[in-house]
């Protein structure tokens, strides 16, 4: 295995990696930001308000795109392992 396989396989990992988190962070960054302007809005200084909206809109967001989520991470496995006989030469 050469070191230009292996930097293909990080990259495409950490790739995957981003590809995947992306959507619950960036529905938990739009939900913080709205909390976040209504608390300034309402002059409401709580620091727990924003945890429960996040929580249940990420867990919102993980069901809405769990199957996208699982099938990129089927997608680079299946390569991965499609590929598995040019890495062990």
């Amino acid at each position: 295995m050469t070191e230009g396989q292996v930097l293909d396989i990080m990259r495409d990992a950490f790739y995957t990696m981003i590809v995947c988190a992306a959507p619950m962070l960036l529905v938990s960054l739009v939900v913080g930001l709205v909390v976040s302007i209504f608390q300034t809005v309402t002059s409401i200084q709580e620091q727990t308000l924003t945890f429960i909206p996040k929580i249940i809109a990420t867990f919102l967001a993980l069901i809405v795109f769990g199957s996208f989520i699982m099938n990129t991470l089927l997608e680079y496995i299946n390569r991965l392992w499609t590929d598995f006989s040019i890495y062990i030469r």
